[in-house]
């Protein structure tokens, strides 16, 4: 742990009430951030806000909503009220699914682009005026889904591929201005949202071995972690990139 790399630096981070959201909030306020975490989940905004007592930085939360336009601009507005400033935006905010493609629902299709990659577009967009003042940085959450076809996820796999070249995209366009926009791309951690898998009936279970890491599954705070490093000043060199985090399940 690099007790100072973002003292001085405010943070934003949505998807933050849970998971590697709140690991990755958790994680630069230890490192010295003042960190704002987003959620659409109040109760366990709380819960975060009161483990980030007694950190080198601090942990604020804010209810919010990355798939609604104007509620992301309020959300970025009141950031900045509380900070000033922004040198670091994470986007985690996530939903994920399971089904047979030619059984999922165009209602459950469009919540899903509308939180994983309009809302990641929603935020990018919006930040992209303070961070290109501070210089600052994004890391986008992809997934292993966006580099290797998932059974049962097509919904979710169009989305991170979206999110990833979204991101290559603003690496490109705003590199030259000073800011970095880099993706994180994990596989089989133990979240939430991984926890909600289930077959579909009559899924062919030997499709599960595309999905599995060789080992135990990975914690919200390695990608965290390297979340850190991605956004630390350590890996100012590092931009468009993606970094794969899956316990050897694509290897």
């Amino acid at each position: 742990m690099h007790a100072d790399r973002f003292t001085g630096r405010n943070a934003l981070v949505t998807g933050g009430a849970s998971g590697i959201g709140r690991a990755t909030a958790l994680r630069l306020a230890a490192e010295g951030a003042t960190v704002v975490a987003v959620d659409v989940n109040a109760d366990l905004l709380e819960e975060v806000a009161a483990a980030g007592d007694g950190l080198a930085g601090s942990v604020s939360t804010l209810v919010g909503n990355v798939a609604s336009e104007e509620g992301v601009a309020d959300m970025v507005a009141e950031t900045l009220s509380r900070t000033g400033s922004l040198d670091v935006v994470v986007n985690v905010a996530g939903v994920l699914s399971f089904s047979h493609t030619h059984e999922q629902s165009l209602a459950e299709w469009d919540r899903l682009v509308a939180v994983n990659l309009t809302g990641t577009f929603l935020v990018c967009r919006q930040v992209l005026p303070p961070l290109l003042a501070s210089r600052g940085n994004i890391v986008n959450l992809a997934s292993t889904a966006a580099h290797k076809g998932q059974p049962w996820a097509s919904a979710y796999a169009a989305t991170k591929g979206g999110v990833l070249a979204f991101s290559r995209a603003l690496a490109v366009e705003y590199g030259g201005a000073g800011l970095r926009v880099n993706t994180i791309s994990p596989g089989s951690i133990d979240t939430p949202i991984t926890a909600a898998f289930h077959l579909p009936e009559g899924a062919d279970v030997r499709l599960l071995n595309r999905v599995t890491p060789i080992g135990p599954f990975g914690t919200p705070e390695g990608i965290a972690a390297a979340i850190a490093y991605v956004a630390s000043d350590e890996a100012s060199h590092m931009n468009g990139a993606d970094i794969l985090i899956d316990g050897a399940t694509l290897a």
